[in-house]
């Protein structure tokens, strides 16, 4: 059995949305962080994300890229940088490996993942 069960009223309550990575930048002091902007389309519109993803990702590789965005978790200062949302990605066991989410087809940026 997993653990930490949630209830589906629970599930209901995350917001998962298709974001688009408009630019990346480097956070000074910062050896796994990039600063990500975000955009979420019309109903949401431009987030700062700070992600770990440095080790894995070009910032050539990330711009452009569709991802998915959990964008109603409280924001959190990250090297002094209020970040408005978490970019999903699987992560194997010791962490040497991240793959970001993505779409597995093109669709609008704001798209609700559910």
């Amino acid at each position: 059995m997993a653990e930490g069960i949630i209830n589906f009223s629970d599930w209901e309550k995350l917001d998962f949305r298709v974001g688009e990575i408009l630019g990346v930048e480097n956070i000074e002091g910062a050896d796994k962080l990039y600063k990500l902007t975000v955009d979420l389309g019309e109903e949401i519109g431009k987030r700062i994300v700070c992600a770990g993803i440095k080790k894995n990702y070009s910032k050539e590789e990330l711009k452009g890229k569709k991802v998915i965005i959990f964008t109603n978790l409280s924001p959190r200062k990250l090297k002094g940088i209020e970040s408005q949302g978490m970019v999903l990605a699987a992560v194997n066991n010791d962490e040497s490996k991240i793959i970001l989410l993505s779409p597995e087809e093109d669709i609008e940026i704001g798209s609700k993942v559910r």
